[in-house]
This record gives structure tokens, C-alpha cells and sequence, in this order.
């Protein structure tokens, strides 16, 4: 199974308490499926859910998760919602 890169952003990174680690997964829904598994916290889950994703620089959008292959050394870049401008 391919090794990715996690990476936190802005809240999601300070509800995990860092800012990136590695998972095991062969597609997007695996490795956010880790990510919960190792942040059972609800504020963390509840962040996961609204999350904007970006695979090795390529939006996910709404496609499928399960529908998305990710490689050894692909980087899943995980961005909460927020204000600003």
C-alpha cells in the first residue's frame, strides 16, 4: 500500500496538534479514513468534514474519494474553510 503525505491546514492542523505525517492508503477515502482513525477528537472530525482537498496540486472537488488512486509519495492537502481576504 502506498505511503501519502497528510497535510493540515489553518484549524484542522491545530485541532490535530501537527502539521503533517504520513499514512498508508490506496485511494483519498483510505487515507481519510486514517486520518480520523488517528484524530478521534469530534472537533477534528467535524473540520475533516468541510475541508477543501488537494491531491498531489489538483483539486478533488466532489468527486468520489474512493475514485481518486493515490501513488507512493502523492500529498493530500487537507484546507478548512476560512475568512479572510
Amino acid at each position: 500500500m502506498p505511503t501519502v503525505t497528510l497535510r493540515y491546514w489553518a484549524s484542522l492542523r491545530a485541532a490535530a496538534g501537527k502539521s503533517e505525517e504520513l499514512v498508508d492508503a490506496e485511494t483519498l477515502a483510505d487515507a481519510m479514513e486514517s486520518a480520523r482513525r488517528l484524530h478521534t477528537q469530534p472537533r477534528f472530525a467535524a473540520v475533516l468534514d468541510m475541508c477543501s482537498v488537494i491531491v498531489d496540486g489538483n483539486p478533488a472537488g466532489n468527486r468520489d474519494r474512493a475514485a481518486i488512486s493515490l501513488e507512493a509519495g502523492s500529498v493530500v492537502e487537507l484546507l478548512p474553510p476560512f475568512a479572510g481576504g
